[in-house]
């Protein structure tokens, strides 16, 4: 059927297929007018201004005070190059929802409390939370293709051999949707990532981020960040949907390289 968006969200549409295209056929759509060459200027005027912020913290980074955002992210890259892993810092700078949220305020007002704020020691004592935002990750599949890579050699693959510098895109969707690892994969469940007595259950066949030497280098921060949000809203606030939950759709609106989720309004009741 035609691709409909709500209110206000087209130039999302619009914006996502000229970002796949972008990505399968980049050799041509450089060389074709359009609006997605002004997306290409503007991209590169942001690139600009991200290397001369990420410049001045450099000069002053404090990796044992970071004061925001960025010296995280230089103090995370400090300690992936000290493995010998080179990466480039600009380009990689809710069973019932009712029960669902209950239970992780639950454990968020046990472990954590009203008093302070979480932080990311308390994750490993926050099984259930942590296996809900593993979860989240998993059934939404943001980026079921990932990105592209490339071969670095020939490879034989089953019957077929895929020639040195190949693009490749990693099907991440069949990892995140075995049913071996993940008995009912269709079916949102925590208890994918839980043990029987309750503690977590770590998989290797969790790849959200992309797979292979080349995954996002942000991947750890981003992870944290995640749990951070999570936890520090639904300490201080329940959500609601403003319509009925009958009448909420998890189809992705588009699906490709990435699925866009769509467009929800929720109510964020003050606990």
């Amino acid at each position: 059927g035609d691709i409909q968006d709500p209110p206000g969200r087209l130039p999302v549409t619009l914006l996502f297929l000229s970002f796949q295209l972008y990505q399968m056929f980049s050799y041509i759509l450089d060389y074709l007018p359009g609006p997605h060459n002004n997306l290409f200027i503007e991209t590169d005027a942001i690139k600009a201004f991200v290397a001369e912020e990420v410049k001045l913290h450099q000069a002053s980074l404090d990796p044992s005070a970071p004061q925001d955002f960025i010296d995280c992210f230089l103090s995370k890259m400090q300690e992936v190059r000290r493995h010998n892993i080179n990466v480039p810092i600009i380009t990689n700078l809710l069973w019932n929802p009712r029960d669902l949220r209950t239970k992780v305020q639950e454990e968020i007002d046990r472990v954590v409390g009203r008093s302070r704020r979480p932080c990311v020691a308390d994750r490993t004592q926050m099984p259930y939370t942590d296996a809900v935002v593993h979860e989240i990750q998993r059934f939404i599949t943001l980026i079921p293709m990932s990105l592209p890579h490339a071969v670095t050699k020939d490879v034989h693959f089953r019957d077929y051999v895929i020639p040195k510098g190949t693009t490749v895109f990693p099907l991440l969707s069949t990892a995140l949707y075995d049913s071996k690892e993940f008995p009912n994969p269709t079916e949102f469940n925590p208890g994918h990532f839980l043990n029987q007595n309750g503690t977590f259950r770590k998989s290797e066949f969790f790849i959200p981020f992309s797979a292979g030497k080349r995954i996002c280098p942000g991947e750890g921060l981003a992870r944290m960040e995640i749990f951070l949000f999570l936890t520090a809203i639904l300490q201080n606030f329940t959500l609601k949907p403003v319509v009925s939950p009958e009448e909420l759709s998890i189809t992705p609106t588009l699906s490709g390289t990435g699925n866009v989720p769509p467009y929800y309004q929720l109510c964020a009741i003050p606990r």
